[in-house]
């Protein structure tokens, strides 16, 4: 990669990892505000999507380094809405992982002809956060929607 092309790279590296960071922070947050019967399953699945958040910003930190970049100690936008409902939290959570996936997007604009890592890496993430979108998208339905869920 030329210079030029790097530094957009590590940029773009960096808002993945605030972004990642911040979603670290709103599902651990989101995790203490589950009230209910369906407490426990519900609480895992945000814990989890939370370790899974520190491991993404980690992996995009080393890649910052791998570059000669300086990782970033910023987080994302992180916004109380004061909503806990549960419906609240995935409607959140969705527009999170879209906000994810769109940061994964742009490092691959960057990274396509210019970097194999890059690409192989971004192109991993779009899968797992698209997946991590259907998932949010599918708890979102009611029971029997086939359709997709749309705010």
């Amino acid at each position: 990669m030329n210079k030029s092309d790097t530094k957009k790279a590590i940029a773009a590296l960096n808002r993945i990892m605030e972004i990642e960071l911040a979603g670290v922070v709103r599902y651990t947050h989101y995790s203490l505000m589950v009230y209910g019967y369906n407490r426990i399953p519900i609480v895992s699945w945000l814990k989890d999507n939370a370790s899974e958040g520190l491991a993404h910003a980690h992996k995009a930190g080393e890649l910052v380094t791998l570059m000669g970049g300086h990782p970033s100690l910023k987080i994302g936008a992180l916004l109380e809405t004061e909503q806990h409902d549960i419906g609240d939290i995935l409607r959140e959570s969705l527009e999170h992982e879209k906000n994810a996936l769109a940061g994964y997007y742009d490092l691959l604009k960057i990274a396509e002809g210019n970097s194999v890592l890059l690409e192989e890496y971004a192109r991993e993430m779009i899968v797992a956060e698209e997946l991590h979108l259907d998932e949010v998208n599918k708890m979102l339905r009611k029971p029997g929607d086939l359709s997709p869920f749309e705010n």
